[in-house]
C-alpha cells in the first residue's frame, strides 16, 4: 500500500484563527490605538488552539483517527495499538500472544530503538502485524518543534522504519498524542494520518492489570482504537509487565464480543 500526498486543507478552526490574525492586523494597521484588542483576540485564540493540542482526542487541529472508519463496525474490527517500542524484553511475548488469539496490531515504533532491535521490527511485520511512525526519538516536547522540526522528526523515523522492514509507515503518533496547529499540514506533506485512540488504559504508569484492563473493556465496541504500550511498560505486583497481564483477558473479552483486531492500515482503503 502506497502513500499518496494529500492536499492540505485547514481546519475549520484553523481557517478562522488565520482569519482573526489577518484581522487583527488590518485593524493595527487602521488605527494603531485597537492593539490592546488585537492583541487580546491574538493571544485568547492562541491559548485555544494550545489546549486544543493538549488534547490527543481532538479533531479541531485536524483530521484524527479516534475510531475506526465506519466500514469497521460492519466487519465488526477493533484495533489494538501498541507504543513505545520496540523491547527486547516485551515485544517478542506480545508478538507470541497476538499469534496465540489469531490477532493482528499496529505497533507505533520510536525510530531510534527500531535502530537497537531492528530484527525486533522485522518480526513484527513478519507475522503479519504493521509498523508505524512514533517518531525517531519520541521527545516529549515534540509538540514545540515547530513545522521545521517535527518534519524531520517524522521523516526520519520514517526512513528509519521503511529501511527496516520495507514498510513505509502510514500513520503517525505524536509523543503522549500533544501536538500543535502545525501538525497536520507536516503529515500532510508525508502522506500520513493522525492516530490517536478510543480509549487507552494509562498502562506506562498503572501496574494493576485489573484496571488497565477495565479501562480498555468498558463499553468494547466495533470501530475501537485500544492503546497499550510495550516499550515503558509499568510492572505488575511481581514484576510482569502491564501489556502481557493484559493481552490474554481483553483478547478474550474482543472475542466473547465477536470483535475482530486488525491493523489500522487494513482498513485505510
Amino acid at each position: 500500500m502506497n502513500a499518496i500526498r494529500r492536499r492540505w486543507t485547514p481546519s475549520p478552526l484553523l481557517a478562522a484563527s488565520l482569519l482573526l490574525h489577518l484581522a487583527a492586523a488590518g485593524a493595527l494597521l487602521l488605527k494603531t490605538a485597537l492593539w490592546p484588542w488585537a492583541l487580546g483576540a491574538v493571544g485568547a485564540n492562541q491559548v485555544l488552539l494550545t489546549l486544543l493540542g493538549l488534547l490527543p482526542r481532538s479533531h479541531a487541529l485536524g483530521p484524527n483517527w479516534t475510531r475506526l472508519p465506519a466500514v469497521a463496525e460492519a466487519q465488526r474490527a477493533v484495533a489494538l495499538t501498541i507504543d513505545d517500542g520496540p523491547d527486547p524484553a516485551v515485544t517478542s511475548l506480545v508478538l507470541d500472544l497476538l499469534d496465540r488469539y489469531g490477532a493482528k496490531a499496529t505497533f507505533f515504533c520510536i525510530g531510534e530503538r527500531a535502530l537497537r532491535h531492528p530484527e525486533l521490527c522485522r518480526e513484527i511485520v513478519r507475522r503479519g502485524h504493521a509498523v508505524e511512525n512514533h517518531s525517531q526519538h519520541h521527545w516529549k516536547h515534540f509538540a514545540l518543534l515547530g513545522l521545521g522540526g517535527m518534519r524531520r522528526e517524522i521523516e526520519a523515523a520514517n526512513e528509519t522504519l521503511t529501511a527496516i522492514t520495507g514498510q513505509p509507515p502510514l500513520f503517525f503518533r505524536p509523543t503522549a498524542g500533544l501536538r500543535s496547529p502545525l501538525l497536520d499540514p507536516v503529515l500532510s506533506r508525508c502522506a500520513m494520518h493522525l492516530a490517536s485512540w478510543t480509549r487507552r488504559g494509562f498502562d506506562t504508569r498503572q501496574g494493576h492489570a485489573a484496571t488497565v484492563l477495565a479501562t480498555l473493556t468498558c463499553g468494547l465496541a466495533a470501530g475501537d482504537i485500544l492503546l497499550l504500550h510495550d516499550g515503558n511498560a509499568a510492572r505488575t505486583a511481581n514484576g510482569v509487565p502491564v501489556i502481557l497481564a493484559v493481552l490474554p483477558p481483553l483478547l478474550d473479552a474482543i472475542a466473547a464480543a465477536d470483535l475482530r483486531p486488525v491493523t489500522l492500515r487494513a482498513l485505510l482503503s
